[in-house]
C-alpha cells in the first residue's frame, strides 16, 4: 500500500516562518568539481579539434554511429518532412501555439530613435539585431517542441538572420515533433549533437558549426555549467534552475483545479517547487485532500510525490497584503492569482516571472499556447530578470553626432571632468575642438 504523502505546512504567522520559508527556498545549482572539471576539458577539445572532438563526444555520449559531421547535420529538408510524419492534430497545434507566440512577441519589437538639441547635437539609439543565435534543444523522449517554438521564434522577430539550432539524438532516437516546432519556428540549422560539447561548438565555432553571438535553451547540468564557463564569449540567456510554481488562492477555487496546477510544476523533476498561498486554512485542508487522491492517478506520481515532499509547501497567511509580502519574498518563476480579483493584486505584486491571472488561467496555458513567453526567471532571480523576450536578441548602439557650437559647448565640461580624472589625453581631444 502507497504511504500517505507528507505535506509541509508553514503559518506566515509564526516567528521562525522567515527561517523556515529561506530554507524551503534554498536550491544551489552548483556543478561538483567532476563535472566542472570535465565540462572544461569537453570545451578545449571542441575548440583545439573542432568537428572531431563534436564527432568523437557523440559516439561516445549519444551511442550515435557516426563517421563524420555530415552524419550530423539535418537540412531543411529534414525539417520539412517532420511536418508530415506528426499527426494532424498535433501540426495545428504548433502551429496555432507559433501564431499566438510570434504575435505576443510582436509587440516587445523595438524601434531605433534620436533627437536634436537647439545647438544641433544628435542623440540616439540604434536598434540592431544579433547576427546569429544558437538554440539548445533537450533531445530523447523528454523533448520539449515548445521551448523550440519559445526560444526560436522570439528571435526570429527580432530579425536574427540565422538561428542555429543544436539538438542530442541519443541512441539515434529523433523526436519529430522538436523536428517539426523547428521547421515551424524558422530554424535555420540543425545539428543533432547535444551536451556541453554542442554549447562549446555553438561558443568557439568548429568546421561546420558556425560561432553565435548568444547561447538561449534549457538543459542538464553538463549543459548548465558550459554555458556558465562560455558566457562573455557569448551571450547567454540565464543558468536555469528548477521549474517553480507559487498559487496564490482565496479559497474559492475548486481545490482540484489547485492541485492539479501544483502538479504541473511538480511532474518536470524532484527539485522543482510548488507552493499554495492562502488565508484560508479549511481550504488548504481540502488542497492537502485533493492532493492525496488525485496523486495515486498521475503517471509521474512518484517524481511528484518527492518534489512536493521536499520542496513544496502549504502557508496560511493573514490576509492579501501578508500574502503579496510572501509572493515578493519568494519571486516565483509562475505565479497564480486564483483569486476574485486579480487585477487588484498588481500593484503589490513586484517580483514574479509570470503573473497567471483568474481561476481559469492555469500556469500550462503559458507553457504552451497562450503568447507570453515560457523561458522564466528561477530561483528568486525574478528580483532583476525578465522573462525571454525580441529584446534578448537585439542591441542597442548609442548614436552621437556633435555639430560645431555643441562640440565646443560639451568639450568644455569634458576637459574638466578628465583633468579630474588626470586622464590629460582625454581633455586635449575634446580641448582642440573647443571655440575660443
Amino acid at each position: 500500500m502507497t504511504a500517505p504523502i507528507t505535506l509541509r505546512r508553514l503559518d506566515a504567522a509564526d516567528p521562525d516562518f522567515a527561517r523556515h520559508l529561506d530554507h524551503l527556498l534554498s536550491w544551489e545549482s552548483v556543478s561538483d568539481a567532476g563535472v566542472n572539471q570535465r565540462v572544461l576539458e569537453i570545451i578545449e577539445a571542441v575548440r583545439s579539434r573542432g568537428d572531431e572532438a563534436l564527432v568523437e563526444f557523440t559516439q561516445r555520449f549519444d551511442g550515435v554511429q557516426a563517421s563524420s559531421m555530415a552524419d550530423l547535420i539535418l537540412p531543411r529538408e529534414r525539417l520539412e518532412l517532420a511536418l508530415t510524419r506528426i499527426t494532424d492534430e498535433q501540426r495545428s497545434a504548433l502551429e496555432h501555439a507559433a501564431n499566438r507566440v510570434r504575435n505576443y512577441h510582436e509587440k516587445q519589437k523595438q524601434d531605433s530613435w534620436r533627437y536634436t538639441e537647439a545647438d544641433g547635437t544628435v542623440l540616439g539609439q540604434q536598434v540592431t539585431p544579433l547576427d546569429r543565435a544558437g538554440l539548445y534543444v533537450p533531445g530523447g523522449k523528454a523533448s520539449y517542441p515548445s521551448s523550440v517554438l519559445m526560444n526560436a521564434i522570439p528571435a526570429k522577430v527580432a530579425g536574427v538572420a540565422e538561428v542555429v539550432m543544436v539538438v542530442p539524438t541519443p541512441r539515434g532516437e529523433i523526436n519529430e515533433l522538436v523536428l517539426a516546432a523547428a521547421c515551424i519556428a524558422g530554424v535555420d540549422r540543425v545539428f543533432t549533437v547535444g551536451g556541453a560539447q554542442a554549447v562549446a561548438a555553438l561558443a568557439y565555432g568548429t568546421q561546420s558549426v558556425p560561432r553565435v553571438d548568444k547561447i538561449v535553451g534549457p538543459g542538464n547540468i553538463y549543459v548548465a555549467t558550459a554555458k556558465r564557463h562560455v558566457f562573455g564569449q557569448v551571450g547567454i540567456d540565464m543558468i536555469a534552475g528548477p521549474s517553480e510554481i507559487l498559487v496564490v488562492c482565496d479559497g474559492q477555487t475548486d481545490p482540484d483545479w489547485i492541485a492539479m496546477d501544483l502538479f504541473s510544476q511538480a511532474e518536470h523533476d524532484e527539485d522543482a517547487q510548488s507552493i499554495l498561498v492562502s488565508p484560508d486554512a479549511v481550504f488548504l485542508d481540502k488542497v492537502a485532500a485533493s492532493i492525496a487522491r488525485l496523486l495515486p492517478t498521475m503517471e509521474r506520481s512518484e517524481i511528484i510525490r518527492t518534489s512536493l515532499e521536499g520542496r513544496g509547501a502549504l502557508i496560511h497567511v493573514a490576509d492579501q497584503a501578508q500574502a503579496c509580502e510572501v509572493v515578493n519574498r519568494i519571486a516565483p518563476e509562475h505565479l497564480e492569482l486564483s483569486v476574485a480579483d486579480p487585477e487588484a493584486w498588481l500593484p503589490s505584486i513586484r517580483h514574479a516571472g509570470a503573473i497567471f491571472m483568474g481561476r481559469y488561467t492555469a500556469e500550462a496555458l503559458g507553457d504552451y499556447c497562450a503568447g507570453p513567453n515560457h523561458v522564466l526567471p528561477t530561483s528568486g532571480t525574478a528580483r532583476f530578470s525578465s522573462p525571454l523576450g525580441v529584446y534578448d536578441f537585439q542591441k542597442r548602439s548609442s548614436l552621437i553626432f556633435c555639430s560645431a557650437d555643441g562640440a565646443s559647448e560639451l568639450g568644455r565640461t569634458a576637459s574638466v571632468l578628465a583633468r579630474g580624472e588626470s586622464l590629460t589625453a582625454h581633455a586635449r581631444s575634446a580641448e582642440y575642438r573647443v571655440k575660443e
